[in-house]
């Protein structure tokens, strides 16, 4: 009896011990598991309070653009323009929910984060029927943008944001171009300036047309553009804020020369282009000589490989020099191609108030080929020594408020398309950048950036690049190869 009584409570004990050990181990993972939840739940509110951060911050910061072409980001011209903002911006997206185009998308997200003054709000077309017509009486394209600052709007058509060609194998179009920040920019440059300016093209001597893709960019670049015969007019308008003078056929007139110097000595400018031409062309000589440059007789050829390009001396490569006219094409890197140019020579007999510049220059290896009609492209003794310019600015302050500028180009094959897709768009470059360098004032804002190409680039080889790597590829590599073959060789046949 005592014995039981003894197991009894020795069992008693050790389920008493037992439940002793499950309650501590209870109180221990009930203590390691609300430890573990708590930390669970301050993990979770830092990811949602870091996600809302995130979320707040400009899409500049979160996003990484990382196509070739840069087309969600915005460059340095655009970022002045925004910089120098000081009116409400309001771009809307007229796209129908669920269809809005994610390039277009993203590129207005980064205006809008770059200036405070920019709003980007969407437009159903189905939800709001009405509202373009409060803009435009045209027809937009879905995804199109109307860019609004008060009273002044413009309508950005989405096919003009999109640049396409047809294949004329398949008779389908191809998307080679995107211009969205392009026509972006100039919109926003159009609702914000008072007064654009207006570029003033004579006519009546045979004039060279404008290049459709020139046109394209002076009109993007918010000039107006504007026919002008002296003829009739007998002056330069007092609208005018330069004067295009297009390589004419035939001379002007005294009147026309005597209205066009009167122009330019009271402040005017002008961008002028001529080609090497049989005809006699005095009065336009007259007014070159005035601001002290002249044309050489004959077209200029190169004799250094380094300066020309397609295995012909007189389509030439010159060097830009880094002016305020043609800095930023200096500094990007193009190459301008310049076929039949003559030279342009400067004169030592010309007012102190006159500045010239050199824009294009030849090596000092080119010569001016007087006689077209000879047998031989090498330097002759008829011929003109150089080296040359082809392009030049010239300025002069005819008092405190005015200056004249004069940009002068001596081929107007720098506004060919052809030879412009052979340097990727340098001259297209060239002649804008001069351009716009005489149009923007205070008082208006011209902007010039290029459509970013979705096409392979041209490489641009001068001769002396393609005599390099033809030596490369024929003489070195295979010479390279049967050295080493007959090294091989030799070794194994002496061991």
């Amino acid at each position: 009896m005592k014995l039981n009584l003894r197991k009894n409570k020795e069992k008693e004990r050790e389920r008493e011990s037992v439940r002793k050990s499950v309650r501590d181990i209870n109180k221990k993972y009930l203590k390691n598991g609300s430890y573990s939840m708590l930390i669970s739940i301050i993990f979770i509110v830092i990811v949602i309070v870091v996600n809302l951060i995130v979320g707040e911050l400009p899409a500049k910061y979160t996003q990484l653009d990382i196509s070739e072409e840069q087309l969600y980001s915005i460059g340095e011209q655009t970022k002045s323009v925004l910089k120098d903002l000081d009116k409400d911006i309001t771009i809307y997206q007229i796209a129908q929910s669920g269809s809005e185009d994610e390039t277009i998308t993203n590129l207005l997200e980064k205006y809008e984060d770059e200036s405070r003054y920019v709003k980007v709000v969407q437009k159903d077309p189905v939800v709001n029927p009405k509202f373009v017509s409060e803009y435009t009486s045209d027809n937009v394209s879905s995804n199109s943008l109307i860019v609004v600052c008060g009273d002044r709007s413009k309508v950005v058509d989405y096919n003009n944001m999109y640049e396409t060609s047809i294949d004329y194998n398949t008779y389908s179009y191809n998307t080679t171009g995107f211009d969205g920040e392009g026509q972006i920019t100039s919109a926003i440059a159009y609702v914000t300036s008072e007064n654009l300016p207006v570029l003033y093209n004579l006519e009546g001597h045979g004039e060279q047309e404008l290049n459709a893709t020139i046109k394209e960019d002076i009109e993007k670049s918010n000039i107006e553009i504007k026919s002008l015969n002296l003829l009739t007019e007998e002056n330069v308008p007092e609208d005018a804020d330069c004067l295009l003078i297009n390589s004419p056929a035939s001379d002007i007139s005294d009147d026309e020369k005597d209205a066009i110097l009167n122009y330019l000595e009271n402040g005017g400018k002008a961008m002028i282009f001529s080609d090497y031409t049989g005809e006699t062309l005095d009065n336009f000589d007259e007014i070159l000589v005035n601001y002290g440059v002249s044309r050489a007789d004959g077209i200029v050829f190169e004799g250094d490989s380094n300066h020309y390009a397609m295995q012909t001396p007189y389509y030439l490569v010159p060097t830009i020099n880094s002016t305020d006219a043609v800095s930023e094409v200096a500094s990007a890197g193009y190459y301008v191609l310049a076929p039949y140019a003559q030279g342009i020579q400067k004169s030592d007999d010309v007012r102190d108030t006159v500045t010239i510049e050199s824009l294009l220059t030849t090596s000092d290896n080119a010569y001016s080929k007087t006689n077209l009609n000879g047998d031989t492209l090498e330097k002759e003794s008829s011929d003109i020594e150089g080296p040359f310019d082809i392009g030049v600015s010239i300025t002069e302050s005819v008092d405190d408020d005015k200056t004249t500028q004069i940009i002068y180009y001596s081929t107007s094959y720098l506004m060919d398309s052809q030879v412009n897709q052979m340097v990727s768009g340098g001259n297209e470059q060239l002649v804008m950048s001069s351009l716009n360098w005489m149009c923007s004032s205070d008082d208006t804002t011209t902007v010039s950036i290029p459509s970013k190409s979705l096409e392979v680039s041209y490489l641009t080889l001068t001769a002396y690049d393609v005599s390099f790597w033809k030596i490369c590829t024929i003489g070195l590599i295979p010479g390279f190869f049967l050295v080493a073959g007959f090294m091989v060789w030799f070794r194994r046949r002496k061991a």
